[in-house]
């Protein structure tokens, strides 16, 4: 089944859509969303509930999504749910759609959502079965070309062949705020958050605990981010590979060198890394779900938490005065690194969840109580 309503009967199929792979895979289904062909790197979330964060999520700049789990839509889409103010994936891939969700707060379609916004998504692949492709092989990029007529699969492969890789942009520069933006100004403590394509989640945690938030451009400065005299500074998460974001590691270099409390989320956990003189490496797939084990080293808690990376820390590389604070139970790889001495440190995973569970929200306040 494509495409269902929320009695279950199939309603009819809309239009043709192919989903074309480096390595000359073509997987053919049913279009939805916008008429376009576009290009990106083909990854995998495994999470159940959550799409609308997801697509929102400015992690996924440059990315074609699969989602695991097999039927997606069905309880619409809501813009309080939202991660950012627009969708950020590249493309969309499930196996079926809902095309009539039932939700109270449900606003609008996954369908309709996704034509507005010009995003073009297949529905009827087995994603499952990719899946297991893109964890034997990796990731890869890939072409989706939804509603434009039969499609070529000889010419679907050439074209995949030639899309190039996002990585090799500075995605973080496509996501970031274009300007500073103040949160509860006139709060008695200030906190700026360095912007590399943040999750409005972590800002909504950050004003939750009664704190002004500046949110400024990835590329800012250290001395224009001093000049806010922050208790502390949030480098958040973000698209792509740490090493493009050129301009921010050498902002954190600066503030590490300042002596300020920094507290560093996904892709800023690996700017934090770097610019301590860490090193970073692209996994084979990543990591992106709500059910990533992480344990604290040096204790026997494991906590689970919400995920959405490509790259992570060497902990090898690390330099003395700094250490190691979570791992990744499934693979072992960093979850988390930490200052030895100073009020420093960084987590691989998503502490504001937004999908997921909310199990190291604590993070926050055991930033501001570091932070002062």
């Amino acid at each position: 089944m494509l495409y269902s309503s929320e009695n279950g009967t199939e309603a009819d199929p809309i239009r043709r859509a192919a989903l074309a792979l480096a390595d000359g895979t073509v997987l053919e289904g049913v279009g939805f969303g916008a008429v376009a062909r576009t290009g990106g790197e083909v990854v995998f979330n495994t999470g159940i509930v959550g799409y609308p964060e997801s697509i929102t999520d400015p992690s996924y700049r440059g990315q074609i999504l699969c989602q695991t789990y097999p039927l997606i839509g069905n309880y619409g889409v809501d813009p309080a749910h939202f991660e950012s103010d627009r969708p950020q994936i590249a493309g969309y891939v499930v196996s079926e759609l809902c095309a009539r969700p039932s939700h109270v707060t449900s606003r609008k379609t996954l369908d309709d959502w996704l034509r507005e916004n010009g995003v073009p998504g297949i529905a009827g692949i087995d994603t499952r079965a990719l899946t297991k492709k893109l964890r034997v092989h990796g990731v890869m990029t890939g072409l989706l070309a939804a509603g434009d007529g039969p499609q070529s699969p000889a010419r679907l492969r050439r074209e995949a062949r030639e899309v190039a890789d996002p990585n090799a942009r500075d995605l973080v520069a496509e996501v970031t705020t274009p300007e500073i933006r103040i949160y509860n100004p006139g709060a008695a403590r200030t906190v700026v958050v360095i912007d590399c394509g943040v999750k409005l989640n972590i800002i909504r945690a950050l004003v939750r605990r009664g704190v002004a938030v500046v949110r400024v451009p990835a590329d800012t400065d250290a001395g224009r981010i001093l000049s806010f005299s922050p208790r502390g500074v949030v480098i958040s998460n973000g698209p792509g590979d740490p090493r493009q974001a050129a301009a921010t590691v050498a902002a954190v270099r600066r503030l590490l060198a300042a002596g300020v409390p920094l507290f560093g989320i996904c892709l800023g956990n690996q700017v934090l890394a770097l610019a301590a003189g860490g090193a970073t490496y692209k996994l084979k797939f990543g990591h992106r779900s709500q059910n990533q084990p992480c344990l604290e080293e040096g204790t026997e808690r494991c906590y689970i938490t919400s995920q959405n990376h490509g790259f992570a820390v060497d902990t090898a590389s690390l330099p003395r005065g700094w250490a190691a604070w979570f791992r990744n139970a499934n693979d072992g790889t960093n979850e988390g690194i930490r200052h030895v001495r100073r009020p420093v440190f960084g987590v691989q995973f998503h502490p504001e969840a937004c999908p997921g569970p909310t199990d190291t929200e604590f993070l926050f306040d055991t930033f501001l109580e570091a932070a002062g």
